[in-house]
């Protein structure tokens, strides 16, 4: 006990003895070189300026003009500078370097060697970013040689060893500052919004008066309202736009030569159909200034017939409804019509475009409705009176291979189905959708290419029918919001084909589908090799409903109950192929409506300049 103190006493004294070091007459210093000071060089220096104002009004201008014209001639003034040049960004915001070519010029020469000193008004004109201002300085300070920046304002010379704090504390404040007037500006805005004093940007088919008000250009407002009659009949965007550069036709800036994105914009922009709706876009980040599309993040304000409307209120929604539904304007076809068949085998059945996203899932439901018939109640009774099947089940056909049996599967917008399909209808190749909501009940019938509903659902290769994998963006949201499917799932029907002499028809009950989840799961490695992990595989899992269990299909009396009812439905006229039936108060335009709209985008056309030959 008593050595080991000992140990530790000598162990310490050697450190102490250690760092008393040696005498100072021993050693040689050699001094550092010492860093000039900005008044105190004696060599030549290469000098440059930048300047910046943040606008480009006449006030922000003069003083843009005067700082230039001062360092010009501070700079050639002082004895041993040369002057390299002013780098300059006129209406440009200092909150980001992205755009301020002036200064990434100055950067440039900076590190190509061109300057040695950079002289600035203040921080505030040099960053608005506390990141960029600190980030441009150290980039600068590291070069060989070093270049320094003097702020004029702040009395700041980044080369000084005391400079970096002061400069931080300023940089933080002149940042703080343009964030502070960026609230104060967005305060101002909303609250101009909310007294509805509007602003109104140019735009094609309006002109502003003396005191600013929008009106009508009549010139101008021929070309607006043939883009959205021309687009609503199936023109696409890229056809207008050269018809209106055939016709030699001007924008708003005046140029003949029109492009799809310019006619999106006329076709998006409410103010034709005389609305204003404010706050379309914010600025989220006052550093980066990068717009947003405002999706209720902020307040916006509509007033509604603000100003003389060049198109209907109903042309510019249903104009911008068929723009929503990309995937089917893709196919340069008019508007949809919603209709529904009124009478037959499929009476309340909607026949519908499986690109199209624009009908709800109500307005389908409201579709078949409308001419659907209250089921027989004496049939029923009748049925219940004959037949006591009571206890019976019908097996599911989902627990029977589909390779035999007709399906169509549904998943992720895509659509799909199988050959067996194909070989019922025999040399069907293209067929049309309809939708039953109230039945919730899909049916196929086959039909003409040149049906708008038209799908061509399989073709023939080598002699043999093959099945189509089809996009189905109109179908999916349609059965997912009727059903309230899971969209992770996919999901099989078992078909039934029915036909009667030359009518044939597929119903596919949309009540019991099969439910298909595909899981990606990881396989253990194995055994002798060297491999860390393991295979992944895709394992396809079966998804049944609770209230399957314990049964093996359905009671066979509320199936003979629909089936006897269809059987007397089936007694009647099947006529397969019957016409849906427009519903005229359910459609913003019918097919006649649309034809007006043509009709009247021709007769202004007539009176244009004839296209040169």
């Amino acid at each position: 006990m008593i050595s080991s103190e000992v140990e530790a006493v000598d162990r310490k004294q050697k450190i102490r003895d250690r760092y008393k070091g040696v005498d100072a007459s021993e050693l040689e210093v050699i001094p550092a070189k010492t860093v000039e000071g900005l008044e105190e060089s004696t060599s030549i220096r290469r000098v440059a300026a930048y300047v910046r104002v943040s606008t480009d009004n006449d006030e922000q201008t003069s003083s843009y003009e005067l700082q230039k014209n001062y360092y010009t001639e501070y700079i050639k003034a002082q004895p041993g500078w040369e002057f390299v040049g002013i780098y300059d960004d006129e209406g440009i915001s200092g909150t980001s370097l992205e755009h301020r070519k002036g200064m990434q010029q100055l950067i440039e020469d900076c590190k190509a060697g061109k300057i040695d000193l950079v002289l600035t008004k203040s921080i505030a004109r040099f960053a608005r970013n506390i990141v960029d201002c600190l980030s441009v300085i150290e980039t600068l300070k590291n070069l060989t040689p070093p270049v320094g920046v003097k702020f004029e304002a702040d009395n700041i010379y980044t080369l000084d060893s005391n400079g970096r704090m002061i400069l931080t504390i300023l940089a933080s404040v002149a940042e703080e500052e343009s964030h502070s007037k960026s609230i104060i500006m967005n305060w101002s805005i909303d609250r101009r919004f909310s007294r509805g004093l509007f602003l109104t940007p140019a735009l094609l088919g309006y002109d502003q008066d003396e005191e600013g008000n929008l009106v009508v250009n009549p010139e101008e407002a021929q070309t607006v309202k043939v883009i959205y009659y021309l687009y609503l009949n199936g023109f696409s965007l890229k056809e207008i736009a050269e018809l209106l550069t055939e016709y030699g036709r001007k924008t708003k800036p005046g140029n003949t030569e029109w492009n799809p994105s310019t006619l999106a914009g006329v076709i998006a922009n409410e103010r034709h159909c005389g609305d204003v709706l404010a706050r379309k876009t914010y600025t989220p980040n006052f550093l980066t200034h990068k717009s947003k599309k405002n999706n209720n993040d902020r307040t916006q304000y509509r007033q509604r017939d603000h100003h003389e409307a060049i198109v209907s209120r109903e042309v510019y929604n249903a104009a911008n409804h068929l723009r929503a539904s990309r995937s089917y304007t893709k196919k340069n076809r008019p508007l949809p019509v919603l209709s529904v068949v009124d009478d037959g085998i499929l009476r309340g059945y909607v026949p519908f475009d499986k690109d199209w996203t624009g009908f709800s899932a109500e307005e389908y439901r409201e579709a078949s409705e409308s001419v659907m018939q209250e089921p027989d109640d004496s049939v029923v009774t009748d049925v219940k009176n004959r037949l006591d099947l009571t206890g019976y089940e019908v097996v599911r056909a989902q627990y029977f291979s589909t390779l035999q049996n007709p399906a169509m599967t549904i998943s992720n917008g895509k659509l799909r189905f199988n050959t067996a399909c194909l070989k019922k209808f025999e040399d069907v190749e293209y067929v049309e959708l309809l939708l039953n909501s109230v039945d919730r009940c899909v049916a196929i019938r086959p039909c003409e290419k040149s049906n708008p509903n038209a799908i061509r659902w399989g073709r023939l290769k080598e002699g043999r029918w093959c099945a189509s994998t089809l996009g189905c963006r109109g179908l999916a949201k349609a059965l997912f919001d009727i059903m309230e499917w899971d969209e992770d799932l996919r999901y099989r029907f078992r078909g039934q084909f029915v036909e009667d002499g030359d009518n044939k028809l597929m119903l596919f009950e949309l009540d019991e589908p099969e439910m298909i989840k595909i899981e990606e799961i990881v396989l253990p490695p194995k055994e002798n090799t060297e491999d860390a992990e393991g295979k992944t595989v895709k394992k396809t899992i079966y998804i049944f409903p609770p209230e399957w269990a314990g049964t093996f299909g359905q009671p066979i009396t509320s199936i003979a109950q629909v089936g006897i009812l269809q059987q007397e439905h089936y007694a009647g006229n099947w006529d397969v192929l019957r016409p849906a039936a427009e519903i005229e108060e359910m459609n913003t335009f019918t097919v006649d409506g649309l034809n007006a709209l043509l009709h009247e985008a021709e007769e202004i056309m007539e009176g244009w300049t004839e296209i040169d030959e």
